[in-house]
């Protein structure tokens, strides 16, 4: 079996939309990023049978778990902020289900939606660069499906095994909680939207501002986001340029719904040399 550049580990989801369904969920919008971007990408995931993963995400090699159901979210946004329900859940996934030729991956990215990544995991695999989303250790399921935020209990097993964090402003608001998981982490970066983000590396913050563009849909734009910084930051090992790249991909994938907006290497090429003529990034 061949060893990817890239292993993600997470549910691949069905979202919600007028009229239907679309593919989701951080395997489905980093995967394909990276893939765009030149990486061999290979996927752990979970679904129901009404998904062939391997049809959804092309060129992407998967190992998908067989399970009941597929995790299922619908999204609803009013006035930039969302409101979201957890309709059906996947099987969890564990270090037993990640393939051993893929466990020696040189960059992992763990990836949940719906607490289904074992924390086990960051400290099972040999990475060289461990990145994760925590996104779904941060959500609990109320009985009607509606999302709430929940403190992330397995922490403690998973950020000392880390060298990179990426998450939303909006996934952990508590400044001092953010301050705990920065002083555990070598490089954490914090989104923030429209406004850009904040890098903390070993601790020092420096905010980048996000390349201007126009929102149409801004689901999957952190993932996005993530998969390029690792990708960029495996590659060159410059946090502050993997920030700038990752700024640039995600530009495009928030202009278009779900997954058409990800960018080729050549599209974030040419946005990141206007994003250097008008920031002066260095």
């Amino acid at each position: 079996m061949t060893v990817p550049d890239l292993l993600i580990i997470g549910h691949i989801t069905r979202d919600v939309v007028p009229g239907g369904y679309e593919i989701g969920g951080t395997v489905s919008y980093a995967g394909l990023t990276a893939q765009r971007l030149g990486a061999r990408v290979a996927i752990v995931t979970s679904c129901g049978p009404e998904i062939d993963p391997a049809r959804a995400l092309p060129g992407l090699l998967v190992h998908a778990v067989p399970s009941a159901e597929t995790t299922t979210f619908a999204n609803l946004y009013h006035g930039g902020e969302r409101t979201q329900y957890l309709l059906a859940v996947a099987r969890p996934l564990t270090v037993a289900d990640v393939p051993p030729a893929w466990r020696t991956a040189p960059v992992v990215l763990l990836a949940p939606v719906a607490n289904e990544v074992s924390p086990d995991l960051a400290r099972a695999l040999g990475a060289r660069l461990l990145g994760a989303t925590p996104q779904g250790w941060l959500r609990a399921r109320e009985p009607d499906g509606r999302v709430r935020a929940v403190p992330w209990t397995g922490a403690e097993a998973v950020l000392p095994h880390l060298d990179v964090l990426v998450f939303s402003e909006y996934d952990i608001p508590d400044p001092a909680l953010v301050a705990t998981y920065v002083a555990q982490v070598p490089l954490v970066v914090v989104t923030q939207g429209a406004r850009g983000a904040t890098l903390f590396q070993h601790g020092r913050p420096r905010h980048l501002p996000a390349y201007p563009t126009v929102e149409r849909d801004p689901t999957g734009a952190g993932d996005v986001f993530a998969a390029a910084f690792l990708l960029h930051l495996a590659r060159t090992g410059d946090p502050v340029a993997a920030m700038v790249f990752a700024h640039c991909t995600a530009s495009f994938a928030v202009e278009q719904p779900g997954t058409r907006g990800i960018p080729t290497a050549e599209q974030v090429a040419a946005r990141l040399r206007d994003y250097h003529r008008r920031f002066g990034v260095d």
